[in-house]
């Protein structure tokens, strides 16, 4: 549920919000205090709300303070590929690509978690970026992210998808609570194939599988998959 700012931004709010923000810190004082008080509102959401639609106008420039936000590209068949997900500190590339362009969104947004944002309006946002030092940082955000959107396209278009989901398994600890649709969701690709995976992993003895929980048994194995120096356990999906 989305709630304005008070018509002062509180003193705790601003130390947030430039904690996870620098460039909100450099600005201006009465242009960032400005645009706070009038061209933003405070939203905290549950976990999985809807946050925008592909093809719909941005209502907005998101800034995270907790929790996450995960950007996804649909299909008519009802699938979706991950783009990225959005922390605090982070930038939605397709927020800001729809604001400068003035076109439609090229994405979906939801929230993973129970999560707070302050949402500046597109004059808000368009005052902001009239500052050399916001626009920096936004413009260097946006490369990082065009950089790994970069290597999205190289692996969908040229791994396995078994390499695929060696490499999501990793970086996440040696016990992961997540289930088959969620792992399904962030490849691309639909929760069987996942599951026929994910069981033969197991039988190489590479993870453990529970209820919404994967035990890592062989990290080396599964970073080795990940980069294409071993041979999947059992035939190719």
């Amino acid at each position: 549920m989305a709630a304005s700012l008070p018509s002062v931004p509180s003193p705790a709010l601003i130390d947030r919000l430039s904690a996870q923000y620098p460039a909100v810190a450099a600005l201006p004082v009465v242009l960032r205090d400005e645009v706070l008080t009038g061209e933003a509102q405070s939203i905290t959401v549950p976990a999985q709300a809807p946050l925008f639609q592909e093809g719909t106008p941005c209502q907005g420039f998101p800034m995270v303070l907790h929790g996450e936000v995960r950007v996804a590209r649909g299909a008519q068949n009802g699938r979706s590929l991950e783009l990225y997900r959005v922390g605090p500190g982070e930038l939605c590339v397709a927020s800001t690509s729809c604001l400068f362009g003035h076109s439609l969104m090229m994405a979906q947004g939801c929230t993973t978690e129970p999560t707070e944002l302050v949402v500046l309006t597109p004059r808000g946002f368009d005052r902001w970026v009239a500052d050399a030092g916001f626009r920096q940082f936004v413009f260097g955000v946006f490369a990082d992210r065009l950089a790994d959107l970069m290597g999205l396209v190289e692996a969908v278009a040229f791994q396995r998808l078994d390499q695929r989901l060696a490499g999501a398994l990793l970086g996440r600890g040696t016990v992961i609570a997540t289930s088959h649709q969620a792992l399904a969701d962030e490849l691309g690709t639909v929760r069987e194939i996942v599951t026929r995976l994910l069981k033969r992993f197991e039988r190489a003895g590479w993870l453990r599988l529970g209820r919404e929980r994967i035990e890592l048994r062989d990290a080396g194995a599964l970073r080795a998959l990940s980069a294409g120096q071993l041979p999947e356990p059992s035939r190719t999906v």
